[in-house]
């Protein structure tokens, strides 16, 4: 029970920090929305991003990484307690992991070469002027993960270059994400409510895949993923409707979000390659992480107000 309580706090709390950005575009398209829209966004908002997105990503992958079991097999195996097919499940775990790995991975280093940020730790400055050497990294990197995973099972190299794969997809959809709502926010500022309804809901799916697909460093029950991440969910859309002005003050948390990505890559790969790793180590990686970010952030703070 403790270890469940733990791995849903952590969940929760990934999904929270890692959903910042998709908060912030929500909240500045909500701006320009009637409060009727602004009430439908959050009651229809939650059943899509909960029930919807939190709950048939992760069967999705489930499914992708088990495809000999069907479509509906596969949706009742994550609800199953049966000991054989927690065993067909874990037999699969390395491809999943892997690439899960490998695509939280690129995203740390996206960001760290790439994103405008605030620099919260020494030598950020530095990496980010050499912006230009992100794709040869992230190269090497594949490069090696394929080579390792060779020797241990094909399906897992395979499974590293999916999530590389995944990855620039998503990330060509966050681009044109920000380019459309500068255009919401400018000169075609004269949208339906609907219309941007239905573009913070496919926002949402977007972003939503960084924190399923990170929720499988802390477990693999989708049950507790779906309960974890979606209570994180919940959390991230009150913050939006409310207090998104409040979360931007705390400069670091972006920081936070993208080192708990990282260590959460690395323990994915390394869980996939067959080294043990306690239960325990993801919740209280991510909580020590975004808990140093968050007091730095509150020093600066008060630093400034003083």
């Amino acid at each position: 029970m403790f270890e469940i309580i733990l791995i849903v706090l952590g969940l929760s709390l990934f999904e929270i920090v890692s959903s910042i950005d998709n908060a912030v575009i929500n909240a500045d398209v909500l701006a320009t929305m009637k409060e009727q829209s602004r009430k439908l966004f959050l009651i229809w908002g939650i059943l899509f991003a909960v029930f919807v997105m939190r709950g048939l990503l992760p069967w999705m992958i489930v499914w992708a990484t088990n495809p000999s079991m069907g479509a509906i097999n596969s949706l009742v195996s994550t609800f199953s307690s049966n000991p054989s097919v927690v065993e067909a499940i874990e037999s699969s775990a390395p491809i999943l992991l892997i690439g899960g790995g490998t695509f939280l991975i690129f995203l740390f280093f996206h960001w760290l070469f790439m994103e405008p940020k605030e620099y919260g730790l020494i030598g950020e400055r530095f990496i980010h002027r050499q912006w230009v050497w992100f794709y040869s990294v992230v190269s090497i990197i594949l490069s090696i993960l394929v080579w390792f995973s060779l020797k241990v099972d094909p399906l897992m190299a395979f499974g590293s270059v999916l999530g590389s794969t995944a990855f620039f997809i998503t990330h060509g959809f966050k681009q044109n994400a920000e380019r459309y709502e500068k255009d919401l926010m400018g000169k075609r500022g004269n949208l339906s409510d609907m219309s941007k309804l239905f573009y913070l809901e496919v926002i949402d799916a977007t972003f939503s895949i960084d924190g399923v697909i990170g929720a499988f460093a802390f477990t693999l029950s989708v049950p507790l993923i779906v309960l974890g991440n979606g209570i994180g969910a919940l959390v991230v859309r009150e913050l939006t409707i409310k207090g998104v002005s409040r979360i931007k003050r705390y400069k670091y948390l972006k920081n936070g979000a993208m080192y708990s990505i990282m260590f959460l890559g690395v323990i994915m790969i390394a869980d996939a390659f067959g080294y043990h790793v306690p239960v325990w180590l993801s919740p209280a990686v991510t909580f020590m992480v975004v808990g140093y970010f968050f007091v730095k952030s509150k020093n600066e703070m008060d630093r400034l107000a003083k």
